[in-house]
């Protein structure tokens, strides 16, 4: 019998997917798994690095094994990194799950992501390039998500919290 995550969180990068997973974890009492470590752990390297050693098709295929072996693997609460929903087969593996899409605006994101040189997506215009990157990924989110939880102004344990009662999953 295979296992399904108890919850799998989606989200731009720096809406706070690790940070509220394991909060989310810890509040249900699961294990967390980020598919973005599995990455840099099995590779050694960071995404940064696979980004211009490799390029990005490279790291989606990566990225893709990661996600659908965490989904077929992990009982607790998965985070997935930004763009993993752009495969239309990991969509696939989502319907049916208790997924949650982390949300923010873009000025919340530039606060958070800024000019962070390790995501390699934001390199040249930051605020530009999130909502482009937004506008293509919004509609994949939402298509995916069981519930959709706004993190603007709100700390992580709001988040947690915001996310617990959407789903209306029971503290451990």
């Amino acid at each position: 019998m295979s296992r399904v995550p108890l919850v799998v969180l989606v989200g731009p990068m720096g809406v706070g997917k690790s940070t509220v997973g394991q909060l989310l974890a810890e509040r249900l009492g699961v294990a967390y798994r980020d598919t973005d470590d599995d990455i840099v752990a099995a590779q050694g390297r960071t995404i940064a690095e696979i980004f211009v050693d490799e390029g990005e098709a490279a790291f989606r295929a990566l990225e893709k094994q990661a996600v659908h072996t965490a989904l077929a693997d992990h009982d607790g609460v998965v985070a997935l990194g930004g763009g993993a929903i752009l495969d239309a087969d990991t969509r696939a593996l989502l319907a049916g799950q208790r997924v949650v899409y982390l949300s923010m605006d873009v000025e919340e994101a530039v606060k958070r992501t800024g000019l962070n040189a390790a995501r390699p997506l934001l390199a040249v215009n930051p605020r530009k390039q999130w909502r482009e990157l937004m506008e293509a990924r919004r509609s994949l989110y939402e298509e995916v998500a069981t519930a959709v939880v706004p993190t603007d102004g709100r700390t992580p344990e709001e988040v947690t919290q915001a996310a617990l009662d959407a789903l209306e999953l029971k503290e451990a």
